[in-house]
């Protein structure tokens, strides 16, 4: 049974029974449950402060993983900026020297970008730091790597340039003369064959039969090929491009005309005897910016060292031109 509560009543000398309103019954049992709830809730508070769910503890280790992958990730990209370096250095030092061409600017190269902060999305974690850095660092890369793949392709362009600059740079001898024995009078002051004064001679001169084939000796496009009354008689120039023109003087007959395109090689005409000269043979002259350059030193394609030297040599000992 359940025990009663009494008070005495002084009024009427009696033991009266204490009875408890709902509100104070609810109270009192508030108040007896209190301290186990509180107890309670600091337990729960305590377990979730220190020991993981399953599924907290799942998402522990896979954030870890995470931070190991991106920890990977960076020392890859500083593998990756290494060779970024190394083929930048390259590209600067080696590529664009071969082909002429300025290196390309620091400023450029770094490939900064402004304007608003695209990473906040990122910002406010607790990794955040590693997560920042290794987005910046990997568009960094990325805009090197767009420079760079720019830079190479103006580089492949360049080599389509230059291989169109060695095809059309005169590079062998105007005539067949694998023996070196055709060659007459070289560049430099000589005695005139018919005005029997010193003059200065702005070409090569090779002895040969009339009717010997006369090759171009650089990839152009003929700009004259008719006779003049200036001493070179019948006589062809080419533009070669890149300011080098050459001319082929004294011919009998022309292979080319006007405007035609020619090759390395091909037959421009024959040689011959007209104008200004002492006997058949070819008058033959390089320029290089509108201005007359020796001969001699454009003949690296067809010829050894060995054979090169003693054309010089030929060219040079010769005290008087053939025109």
């Amino acid at each position: 049974m359940p025990e009663h509560k009494y008070r005495f009543n002084p009024q009427t000398l009696n033991f009266e029974r204490i009875r408890l309103s709902a509100w104070q019954k609810t109270r009192r049992t508030l108040l007896m449950l209190t301290p186990g709830l509180l107890v309670g809730l600091l337990g729960i508070f305590l377990v979730y402060q220190f020991v993981d769910s399953p599924k907290e503890a799942l998402l522990r280790r896979e954030n870890k993983q995470l931070l190991l992958q991106y920890e990977l990730l960076n020392k890859q990209l500083e593998e990756l900026d290494l060779v970024m370096a190394d083929v930048r250095r390259r590209d600067d030092n080696i590529y664009r020297v071969i082909f002429e061409a300025d290196p390309v600017p620091e400023s450029m190269r770094r490939a900064g970008a402004g304007g608003i902060n695209r990473y906040k999305d990122l910002e406010g974690f607790a990794s955040s730091d590693l997560v920042l850095e290794t987005r910046k660092r990997l568009d960094q890369l990325t805009r090197q790597l767009v420079v760079q793949s720019r830079s190479l392709d103006e580089v492949a362009e360049l080599v389509l340039r230059k291989q169109e600059m060695l095809a059309s740079i005169p590079a062998i001898q105007p005539i067949p003369n694998e023996d070196l024995t055709q060659t007459a009078g070289g560049y430099g002051m000589r005695i005139h064959p018919i005005h029997k004064i010193p003059k200065f001679h702005a070409g090569m001169d090779f002895t040969a039969k009339p009717g010997t084939p006369i090759y171009a000796t650089g990839d152009g496009r003929v700009t004259f090929a008719d006779y003049a009354t200036n001493g070179y008689g019948k006589h062809v120039i080419i533009d070669h491009g890149y300011d080098y023109h050459t001319l082929y003087a004294h011919l009998s007959e022309f292979k080319v005309r006007n405007g035609q395109r020619v090759k390395r090689g091909e037959v421009i005409g024959l040689v011959g005897n007209t104008g200004l000269s002492a006997g058949p043979h070819l008058h033959y002259e390089v320029h290089k910016g509108g201005q007359p350059v020796d001969p001699a030193n454009f003949f690296f394609n067809d010829l050894s060292p060995e054979e090169y030297a003693r054309l010089v040599e030929l060219s040079r000992n010769a005290s008087q031109a053939l025109d």
